[in-house]
């Protein structure tokens, strides 16, 4: 399953050389709980699902995106920068920014509804950032350990907020039923001949045998977490027992690979407490 995000570089390989630095967010967020979790496997299928349902983000994916060649390279770059962006040292944290701020800057056009778009333009990049917490919270609301309280889900949302900042995504909302309500009544919110590729892409990318499966399994439980107005436009059906074959398969990952060791790492490099028992897969350092 982990093959799913592993086709890009690996992320925090230098972050002990930070010593200390709590990054952006620090070891007692809600963020570290919630990206650390299995359920972020989910959210991140989740999250290319529902971005495909604005006019010009997904106008901007299908002209500039090389993922019909490279079908796990757009999961596995988000997974990099959404890892680095939460767990980093604060020099790893504006890399990544940095990145994605070069990455987005050639990327212009006009949408099939003839309208302008720019991947830098502060409106698009809060949809792309929005929806991206939006799904990983929604994915952790059903397939994590216990879902977040209240007054946790709302931290979570501010908290990634201030990622949101940094690529100067405007507005930002800051509390989980506000972003919620966001992405529901958003006025871009329009069905296109981009999202219907888009989204058959999804259904059947070309992938191995093996990773087909696991993919499938991920799929089906990430169209189960959307809301059904957004289902109804992106023409997706919920599978049957598909959330229940999904809180399965969560629970399975979790117990088979633990929390995300860019958690662990980014503990050690903390000098913070690291939990019995939370983290089982091993570290590639010498510390």
């Amino acid at each position: 399953m982990t093959g799913l995000f592993s086709h890009g570089p690996v992320p925090l390989e230098n972050t002990l050389d930070f010593r200390g630095d709590p990054g952006l967010l620090g070891p007692d967020s809600v963020s570290w709980r919630v990206q650390g979790d299995a359920s972020v496997f989910i959210g991140g299928v989740r999250a290319l699902l529902v971005q495909s349902a604005h006019a010009e983000v997904v106008a901007g994916v299908e002209d500039h995106s090389s993922y019909r060649v490279d079908p796990l390279g757009r999961l596995s770059r988000t997974s990099v920068y959404v890892t680095e962006t939460t767990y980093g040292a604060m020099p790893e944290v504006e890399a990544a920014v940095a990145t994605v701020r070069n990455a987005h800057r050639p990327v212009k056009g006009r949408s099939e509804r003839d309208k302008a778009y720019s991947a830098a333009h502060p409106a698009m990049a809060a949809w792309v950032h929005n929806v991206l917490t939006d799904s990983f919270l929604a994915a952790y609301q059903t397939y994590g350990p216990e879902p977040l309280s209240i007054t946790d889900a709302d931290q979570f949302v501010a908290e990634q907020a201030r990622i949101g900042e940094l690529l100067d995504a405007d507005p930002l909302p800051r509390t989980a039923t506000d972003l919620r309500q966001w992405i529901t009544n958003h006025p871009d919110r329009v069905a296109t001949k981009g999202q219907r590729r888009a989204i058959a892409f999804l259904r059947n990318p070309p992938l191995s045998p093996p990773v087909r499966l696991g993919y499938r399994l991920v799929f089906n439980a990430a169209v189960a977490t959307i809301s059904p107005p957004l289902r109804d436009q992106l023409d997706l059906v919920e599978s049957r027992h598909a959330e229940a074959i999904g809180g399965r398969t969560i629970e399975t990952l979790r117990w088979a690979l633990g929390a995300s060791p860019s958690w662990n790492l980014a503990l050690i490099r903390c000098d913070a407490p690291v939990p019995d028992g939370l983290f089982r897969q091993a570290l590639h350092t010498d510390a």
